[in-house]
């Protein structure tokens, strides 16, 4: 599996959006939460709300932060930054597949070189050299793919330690593990990388704790933070921009709609 998602990592995933997302405002909240109960996405809620709880409020509180705050305590950065970037580039031949398999020919190039330029100059991932040199990442899963090919997710599911989750991306987690190298790793290999993925993702999120503390129903928040989530990554952000478009033409009706009462007052007088 291409991730184990241990404990907050599934927070990274399911609340990757919490900067994106901190514009919502209470009332919006409010809404999501009187709404959850018909939300179509999550037939398991009541179980899912348990699991939610027992994640963030027992393992996270009591497992995760603490050994992330130590972690980037002790660590040095550069350490840090050298262990993340080689646990990342294990992922960059998935990378390759599964932009191809989006027609993305250009991107899934660029993951190739990245891997081979980093896996050698790079001294086996640990330098993004192809990032110095203009070759940015393209990350893709295969759950993203499935999304393009027209899979819809699934119910909403909130696993214990994985956290949140649905059907679409574990079985796309599935198949990028079976990708080389990752099909090939040891269980220390293996283990480590998925580690480092878990501190460095918790630990990006020690600054946006608040933004959840804050939620009117932090379960709610969580839950329509992933499914916007996966569908900005399935769209290529386009449906960021969508939600931006529609905001403005309300912004737009809105303002022509007090420039005709105006019209309407003056043609009185």
């Amino acid at each position: 599996m291409k991730q184990t998602r241990t404990l907050l990592l599934c927070l990274l995933i399911a609340s990757g959006t919490l900067a994106g997302c901190a514009s919502n405002s209470a009332q919006e909240q409010a809404n999501a939460e009187s709404n959850a109960q018909t939300d179509p996405r999550d037939p398991l809620e009541p179980v899912n709300r348990v699991m939610w709880d027992f994640n963030w409020e027992v393992l996270d509180a009591y497992v995760l932060r603490p050994i992330t705050v130590g972690y980037v305590t002790v660590m040095p950065q550069f350490a840090r930054t050298g262990l993340l970037n080689a646990a990342e580039n294990l992922q960059e031949p998935a990378n390759f597949f599964n932009n191809l398999l989006q027609g993305k020919v250009d991107e899934g190039m660029d993951s190739l070189a990245r891997f081979v330029l980093n896996s050698t100059v790079g001294l086996l991932g640990t330098i993004d050299v192809a990032e110095k040199v203009g070759i940015a990442r393209q990350e893709e899963e295969f759950g993203e793919v499935l999304g393009v090919w027209g899979v819809q997710t699934g119910p909403y599911l909130m696993f214990p330690v994985l956290g949140p989750n649905d059907p679409r991306s574990f079985s796309g987690d599935i198949v990028d593990g079976m990708y080389y190298p990752m099909a090939v790793l040891n269980n220390n290999l293996a283990v480590a990388r998925y580690v480092i993925s878990a501190l460095e993702g918790r630990a990006a999120l020690l600054d946006q704790e608040q933004q959840l503390e804050q939620a009117v129903d932090d379960y709610a928040f969580v839950k329509n933070a992933y499914f916007e989530n996966l569908e900005f990554k399935v769209t290529d952000g386009k449906s960021g921009d969508k939600a931006i478009e529609e905001e403005e033409l309300e912004n737009f009706e809105e303002f022509e709609s007090m420039l005709e009462d105006v019209e309407l007052e003056e043609d009185t007088q």
